[in-house]
């Protein structure tokens, strides 16, 4: 049954990554995600349901438009995979539970800023309100009343460490260093994990940035990266990985 329950989860992944990335699209480019049909962004011709299955259409029709033939990113299909994979291992991990539809609401959030920010540098407000409000409630239903308050000082403050960041970048470099988008991300992912948890989350992030930064200074090109995609990645590797603060510092007494 287990199994069973898995592999839902995952075709219902496969589903949403598809909603989630229509969404951080069209929300970067003020665009209705609810009545709009899709369309091909080449020709513009109106998709049919069977051009948007999941994964399969892309396959079937070898990573191109049916009707122009132009080459189709392959971004939609690696948020739906990506997508159906964390869906699969919220349940395997929290089974049906608050912390569940803590984990869902995590991995939608992260899916819709990694198609809006890889794509455009964007960070849509509406999507850090919608979910801010989200987990608020879901973090006073998990941790009562008090535990809820300390999860709102967590984002506060991981929030305002951010925003301090920005301002002290901004003016060594000299332009902006951090996007206002990456220091109201950690608002929302404060309210989750602690305030240490979430320096260890911009190290992680940037840790990962740095062989990408490297690349592109070898290939000398002047590219601004998108941060938010490198601090979900950190972000999620931490919550899946349950690891604590009290976890951290015991390894670190082992030297």
């Amino acid at each position: 049954m287990e199994v069973l329950y898995i592999i839902c989860f995952f075709i219902i992944g496969l589903v949403f990554g598809s909603f989630f990335c229509c969404v951080g699209l069209r929300l970067s480019t003020n665009k209705k995600f609810i009545n709009d049909r899709s369309i091909c962004d080449s020709c513009h011709h109106i998709l049919a349901w069977y051009d948007l299955i999941p994964v399969f259409s892309y396959i079937i029709l070898k990573g191109r438009c049916r009707y122009c033939h132009k080459k189709v990113s392959l971004l939609n299909p690696f948020i739906e995979i990506v997508t159906a994979i964390l869906f699969a291992l919220s349940y395997y991990s929290f089974g049906f539970s608050l912390d569940l539809v803590l984990s869902l609401c995590i991995v939608s959030l992260s899916m819709i800023i990694f198609a809006s920010d890889l794509t455009y540098m964007i960070i849509p407000d509406e999507v850090i309100i919608f979910f801010s409000i989200v987990i608020i409630i879901l973090e006073f239903l998990l941790k009562g009343f008090t535990g809820g308050l300390l999860s709102i000082l967590s984002g506060a403050l991981l929030f305002l460490f951010m925003y301090c960041l920005m301002k002290l970048g901004n003016a060594l470099f000299k332009k902006e260093s951090l996007g206002g988008g990456d220091v109201k991300l950690f608002f929302v992912l404060g309210l989750v994990i602690d305030p240490f948890l979430g320096l260890v989350t911009i190290f992680l992030a940037s840790f990962i940035t740095l062989p990408v930064s490297l690349y592109l200074l070898y290939k000398n090109k002047e590219h601004i990266i998108p941060f938010g995609p490198f601090i979900l990645i950190a972000f999620l590797i931490i919550f899946f990985s349950k690891v604590t603060t009290s976890d951290i510092f015991e390894f670190l007494l082992l030297f």
